[in-house]
């Protein structure tokens, strides 16, 4: 999007330039952080969890498809270049949607459905020991292999410099194919869900004060003289679910972050100096860091459990939210370092000692790597985290649905990057990647002290 065809240094196609560039990225992912939402009621009250989950990889592919055929270089030289990313941004979206809705609660719908069981520790105490751990190790385990197939984009962007955009749309429509075909071959149907059940409740809440105890079959007896179909129980699943809806919420600022490896940090990567590598290939070394250090945080978890060291979602997210920070913080001194450095300074590849964008300022691209690092270790925390935590205190025929906010926190990421996109150029980088950092060390500490309460360990409880 951002650069034209030929650009020697840094592959394009359409030269829109990096602030449009920026804006389109943002709302694309607007988009596909919005579906979720109606793809998780979709899920939840008709189709299932494994019919959306395929609708969602149908999608993916048709999107992909035309990906691959516009992009081809007889597609460009007519124009269709615009057009094809348009129709092919809004399939994958919808697709990923889709995915995203549905993907994390059938992983979890996987897990073997065991009662708990009662260990005795050495000093008397008794522990319970329930699918909370499993769960996690199941979440850790998804999000790892996940990272590693991310790490196909390190070969994609070898093909687009060196190729053409299209071989990289080749690659991932046949993952696709292959992926969607496995679905249909293993595949399994999930039954009905209770989330009409759950929209009574909360209407009847709102009727009653915005009170969810009020709705309780007891309090609707003798008060109302109203009998009703849920238990107690229910009622209490679902303000657990709503709890996590809050905590879910404040995800915001973080996924502003995260954003920026796909849009701002690539720009800023063109900027330095590439030494053969392509720009958009240092992201890849995200998915490289949740590879390495995926299993590390794993023992770290299962080592502070067996010592009885409480590291409750709260404070893994709380760490996620500051490492994040960090990680900004970092790109705007990086930013600082380019814009101080020749031969174009403030205005990298578009002074006259470029050359015609072929001189970038002389920062090495690997300075960007703890940048990647930093956010791959803040998404093991953070997003692994909150995968679980939905899942585990939403109510078992509404994880669709709170799964979907999650991702329409990460739509008001967008927006927020939407909103900032304007700045998204040079010489404003410095305080629009500084601005991020404040935020969420603001976001870590509020979230902390609201939160905090929240964090027992080994309370969760699987159905």
């Amino acid at each position: 999007m951002q650069n034209e065809r030929g650009v020697p240094s840094v592959p394009g196609a359409l030269g829109l330039g990096q602030s449009i560039a920026t804006t389109i990225s943002n709302v694309f992912f607007v988009v596909q952080f919005l579906t979720p939402l109606l793809f998780g009621v979709i899920s939840d009250t008709w189709l299932g969890r494994y019919r959306t989950l395929l609708l969602g990889l149908c999608l993916s592919l048709c999107g992909n498809l035309v990906m691959l055929t516009t992009s081809l270089p007889v597609a460009l030289d007519r124009g269709a270049g615009l057009p094809g990313l348009i129709v092919a941004m809004f399939l994958i979206a919808s697709g990923v949607g889709a995915t995203k809705a549905t993907v994390s609660p059938f992983i979890g719908d996987q897990l073997p459905k065991k009662k708990p069981h009662v260990a005795r520790q050495k000093n008397r105490n008794l522990a319970i020991v329930d699918g909370a751990r499993t769960l996690q190790l199941l979440y850790n385990a998804f999000y790892w292999l996940t990272n590693i197939a991310s790490l196909s984009s390190i070969p994609a962007t070898f093909l687009e410099r060196y190729v053409g955009f299209w071989t990289s749309y080749l690659m991932a429509t046949g993952s696709l194919l292959i992926a969607t075909a496995l679905l249909i071959l293993f595949g399994s149907k999930l039954g009905r869900n209770c989330l009409p059940q759950a929209s009574r409740v909360l209407k009847l809440a709102a009727l009653s004060g915005f009170k969810l105890d009020h709705t309780k079959p007891e309090y609707q007896q003798q008060v109302r003289g109203v009998q009703v179909s849920w238990d107690d129980n229910f009622v209490d699943e679902l303000k657990k679910g709503l709890l996590a809806c809050r905590v879910i919420f404040t995800f915001a600022f973080f996924y502003l972050a995260i954003m920026q490896m796909h849009n701002n940090l690539i720009s800023q990567a063109g900027q330095m100096n590439l030494h053969g590598v392509p720009n958009d290939m240092i992201q890849a070394m995200a998915g490289v860091a949740c590879v390495v250090f995926g299993p590390v945080i794993q023992a770290l978890y299962d080592l502070l459990a067996r010592r009885r060291i409480a590291f409750g979602p709260m404070k893994r997210i709380t760490a996620a939210f500051v490492i994040c920070g960090a990680a900004m913080a970092y790109a705007s001194g990086l930013q600082k370092i380019i814009y101080s450095t020749g031969p174009c300074y403030e205005a990298p590849l578009a002074c006259e000692a470029a050359d015609g964008g072929r001189v970038p300022n002389d920062v090495n691209v690997w300075t960007q790597l703890p940048v990647y690092v930093a956010l791959a270790i803040a998404e093991i925390f953070g997003l692994v985290t909150v995968s679980e935590y939905s899942y585990s205190n939403a109510p078992k025929d509404m994880r669709s649905v709170v799964q979907a906010m999650v991702q329409l926190s990460a739509c008001f990421g967008s927006v927020m990057g939407i909103a900032i996109s304007p700045a998204a150029r040079d010489p404003w980088l410095v305080v629009v990647y500084a601005s991020i950092a404040g935020a969420l060390a603001v976001c870590s500490v509020g979230f902390w002290f609201c939160f905090r309460k929240h964090d027992k360990t080994g309370t969760a409880h699987i159905d």
